[in-house]
């Protein structure tokens, strides 16, 4: 697996954002979280050095799930913006022309065979689920996201700017990024802010989909209907509206939630908006507060990365992180780090987790991970 820190993009539908070039990198000692006035401080500087009328700089970062890690912000050299409505501008921070291979970039000849490995035996796996629901079940705590890992091989070299490029293409609707080895298409805004605007959207309670619009729909109706799904969806949605509340002067949340679709599942969906008060938070405060939700953590938080720790054999790294940008302004968007991959030395891992509460079924959780390495590996991989 080959990857080059060099470019980096994170698309939504409100905006797209493409960087070229390094221009800053920024390193926060372990634990990342408690250094992010690191990275406010750096575009900071940037922007005082462009000439006035420029667009401010932006950083780029995909952060581990573990807080306790140190993270990195790159800075692009070459930025590229388009919103929804067909603004456009650039920033470039030095007038030193870009390398030929940074602009110029092939892609591997495309493998012809790939090889999909679990790297815990499903048994082993599902015995899990049965441990983490006797702990809720003594009291221990509410929900836990436990998550399985495969990894992808080739008989080729991959670029890991190839299959996020495949990925968004699959995914036009969602939180689509390439960011440092890390790539992938998340349904799930963690948090964004534009001036005084504040957004979230949580997902938690999934279904497969079948393609099938009837079928589809009928699942719709049984996911919205369904006890053990609306109940985790609103654990996670307390707990967003809980810590944006003090920023903010007003925030809602949509009474009801939505079923959003996302490649071959569909999640329970909420959408949470404010407006900051003055003096306005950076996006960062926001997605450092806001990181882990019980969407992927669970509930009480340290409670539940108690048990991820003493279950799941393999580090995260950066699945379930955050996943995003924040400009010289304290602007951005921050997705959750999900439905994706990380380049590895083994190959490129993927991810999936669910979140088990007391009545969780071994099976239905085996089935809902299936399907959402399926999402993913439907995007990567071409018949």
């Amino acid at each position: 697996m080959s990857f080059d820190t060099a470019d980096s993009w994170f698309c939504s539908p409100r905006r797209s954002m493409w960087g070229t070039g390094l221009g800053a990198v920024i390193e926060l000692p372990a634990p990342w979280p408690d250094h992010l006035d690191r990275v406010g401080a750096v575009l900071s500087g940037l922007k005082e050095s462009l000439p006035p009328s420029s667009a401010v700089p932006v950083a780029f970062a995909a952060l581990p799930f573990d807080r306790s890690q140190p993270g990195r912000f790159f800075v692009p050299h070459y930025l590229r913006v388009q919103t929804e409505d067909g603004e456009q501008w650039e920033v470039m921070l030095h007038s030193d022309p870009l390398p030929d291979s940074t602009i110029q970039r092939g892609f591997p000849t495309e493998p012809s065979s790939y090889t999909v490995t679990a790297e815990m035996a499903v048994q082993h796996w599902c015995d899990t689920i049965g441990e983490a629901t006797q702990a809720i079940a003594s009291g221990a705590l509410d929900k836990v996201v436990l998550a399985r890992s495969v990894l992808l091989s080739t008989d080729k070299p991959l670029s890991y700017h190839q299959l996020g490029a495949l990925m968004a293409a699959a995914q036009p609707s969602a939180l689509r990024y390439c960011i440092d080895g890390f790539f992938g298409a998340s349904p799930e805004l963690l948090v964004s802010r534009l001036n005084e605007v504040v957004r979230a959207q949580p997902m938690a309670g999934t279904l497969p989909r079948s393609g099938d619009p009837s079928r589809d729909a009928q699942r719709a109706a049984e996911l919205l209907a369904s006890e053990k799904n609306r109940w985790e969806h609103q654990i996670t949605i307390d707990m967003v509206h809980k810590t944006l509340l003090p920023w903010c002067s007003y925030l809602d949340a949509e009474p009801q939630p939505q079923v959003v679709g996302a490649g071959s599942v569909q999640h329970l969906a909420t959408m949470v908006e404010g407006r900051l008060s003055a003096p306005l938070p950076s996006v960062l405060e926001l997605m450092a507060a806001l990181h882990p939700t019980p969407a992927v953590g669970g509930s009480p938080t340290q409670a539940a990365l108690q048990k991820i720790a003493e279950l799941e054999p393999v580090s995260r790294g950066r699945y379930g992180g955050p996943v995003g940008w924040v400009d010289a302004d304290g602007n951005g968007a921050w997705a959750v780090g999900l439905r994706g991959g990380e380049a590895t030395a083994e190959g490129t891992r993927l991810f999936a987790g669910v979140g088990i509460v007391e009545d969780s079924d071994p099976d239905t959780e085996l089935a809902e991970t299936r399907a959402k390495f399926a999402s993913t590996l439907a995007s990567l991989i071409r018949p």
